[in-house]
């Protein structure tokens, strides 16, 4: 019975063409229905001859197609010309009433199949989109494991070049794990999404926490959202390392963040790090830190100022 009950639901989704046989049984059925609906109305009202075949006709042609709902809609014509449970002779007006009744009738047969076709269109699509969505992943998955590979043989070519000179590659050998981590929390958070919190920690990890204070109320990304953030605070993390803060025993990175509705405020705040010096022309970071957050009605405004570098960002966060 379960079994019957979802192929009727396939095939009046449009999902499975039933048999002939069957197809012709559902309409018999849906016909020997109308007429006795009708005739327990033509003790009400005589002269309703072909109505109740509209119905018929609708669910005949939404199970076994154009072809059964078009015989289905020429004998409820027949029928309701023929049979007369009010005693009267077919006149005129109820030939009228034929020709009404197979047009509408024609109309439904139409408006069925044109809906199936859109809906058997909208499915092929949304396959298409799966199989595709699928196979990016997988692409992502393979492209990730072979930049952790060539991730691995830099940092073991490094270590074995540099292993005589610890100071050197104690500085290395962090920006490596810097990245390295980076890479793995970007291809989590494009599955699942992350804290905030979380996403800020894997970034200054390397770098000490004591070097860092983050503060804000935990507040979880979204996934496309977390992707983003990761690579602008691994770009400003980066600049920290080389030219800010973290090049500076005595630098200190202060992060905090609010929330106004859907908007995210986040402020970077650099101090005791090396005096800035000349800016030269923007580069690839640059150009990241602006754009990253456009698709989320955001901006990015970064300021030099003595004490160290002075970002906030702003963006809209999307609801998990």
């Amino acid at each position: 019975m379960t079994r019957l009950i979802d192929d009727i639901k396939r095939v009046w989704r449009g999902e499975q063409q039933p048999s002939l046989t069957w197809s012709c049984l559902f309409a018999a059925i849906c016909l020997i229905a109308a007429t006795a609906i009708r005739y327990g109305m033509a003790h009400l009202r005589p002269d309703v001859f072909f109505t109740p075949y509209m119905p018929a006709v609708f669910f005949a042609t939404a199970m076994g197609g154009s072809g059964v709902g078009l015989a289905t809609a020429i004998l409820g014509a027949a029928l309701g010309l023929t049979l007369d449970f009010g005693g009267g002779p077919a006149d005129g007006a109820r030939l009228a009433l034929m020709t009404m009744y197979l047009t509408v009738a024609g109309l439904v047969i139409w408006g069925v199949n044109h809906y199936r076709s859109l809906a058997g269109k909208q499915r092929e699509i949304a396959r298409r989109l799966t199989e595709e969505e699928q196979y990016r992943k997988l692409l992502v998955d393979e492209l990730h494991h072979r930049l952790k590979n060539k991730t691995s043989t830099i940092h073991a070519v490094l270590h074995q070049v540099l292993h005589d000179q610890p100071q050197v590659w104690g500085r290395i050998d962090q920006r490596i794990r810097a990245l390295a981590t980076a890479d793995d929390l970007i291809a989590r958070a494009d599955a699942q999404g992350c804290d905030l919190k979380d996403l800020l920690t894997s970034e200054l990890g390397p770098y000490g926490h004591v070097r860092f204070d983050l503060s804000g109320d935990p507040l979880f990304l979204p996934a496309k959202l977390a992707v983003s953030l990761a690579l602008i605070f691994h770009e400003l993390a980066t600049n920290a390392g080389k030219y800010g803060a973290f090049a500076s025993p005595r630098g200190f990175l202060q992060v905090s963040w609010t929330m106004q509705g859907d908007r995210l405020k986040l402020t970077w705040d650099e101090a005791e790090g090396p005096a800035p010096g000349p800016i030269g022309k923007p580069g690839f970071g640059t150009k990241l830190l602006k754009a990253a957050l456009s698709s989320f009605d955001g901006t990015t405004e970064t300021t030099f100022l003595a004490t160290g570098l002075h970002c906030t960002m702003q963006c809209r966060v999307p609801p998990s």
